[in-house]
């Protein structure tokens, strides 16, 4: 098993698992109670999309593979000098001193969100959202999300903005050496990453990782569909 990064998942539940679509919709609706508490906008999932091209040949990998990148991120951020460099041989990218000091800023869509569940949403909003809702005690946060002994209303305990995310990613594409033509990633530009990403060498992991969640925010914003990591 590992992570699955999807857009438009209630279009394509009504169609092949209709029970599948009615759990989606209540679950959403519950995110859309946390969303009503902070004085934010409803989100509206599309019950039907047209096709969505998405330009990434892998959309599900191992859990870990999304450290790889948030440790990318949280060192390109907190170190503008750092050199960029895969994690070492042996390492555990989520135990990473770096990256556990930036995440627990709680400042980042890209490292404040569960690894293996929950929402990005296409609402512009700052802060990461944490529903408190039925939680005993302090939250524990950690780099899964929060304690799943004490789940919310928010699949994951946390709701990210695709906007924010994307600006996120975005901001370390001169580290991770991809072009950008006026900010915007041509196809040309996206099948070099996939080549990359099959590679097997330097950063073809976080390049992976970077390409799914790119394109899976660009969907978003442009078909106002939810991320949903599964």
């Amino acid at each position: 098993m590992g992570l699955a990064v999807a857009v438009g998942r209630l279009a394509d539940l009504n169609v092949h698992d209709p029970e599948g679509a009615e759990w989606l919709r209540e679950s959403l609706s519950k995110v859309n109670e946390v969303l009503a508490e902070k004085g934010l906008p409803q989100h509206k999932e599309p019950e039907q999309l047209p096709s969505m091209q998405s330009r990434t040949a892998i959309a599900t990998y191992s859990y870990s593979f999304l450290h790889h990148l948030r440790r990318f991120y949280a060192r390109a951020t907190n170190a503008p000098d750092w050199i960029p460099t895969p994690t070492p041989e042996g390492e555990d990218p989520a135990q990473d001193p770096v990256l556990d000091e930036e995440m627990y800023m709680m400042s980042s869509h890209l490292l404040c969100h569960s690894d293996c569940e929950g929402f990005y949403l296409p609402i512009k909003f700052d802060e990461v959202i944490v529903d408190r809702e039925g939680w005993r005690g302090d939250l524990a946060i950690s780099n899964r999300g929060v304690d799943e002994k004490n789940q919310g209303r928010v699949f994951g305990g946390l709701l990210g903005s695709s906007y924010r995310l994307m600006d996120k990613l975005l901001s370390i594409t001169p580290k991770l050496g991809i072009e950008l033509d006026r900010g915007r990633l041509t196809d040309a530009q996206a099948q070099r990453i996939d080549e990359d990403s099959q590679s097997n060498k330097g950063l073809w992991i976080e390049k992976t990782v970077w390409l799914s969640l790119f394109e899976a925010a660009r969907l978003s914003i442009e078909f106002k569909t939810a991320i949903c990591f599964t």
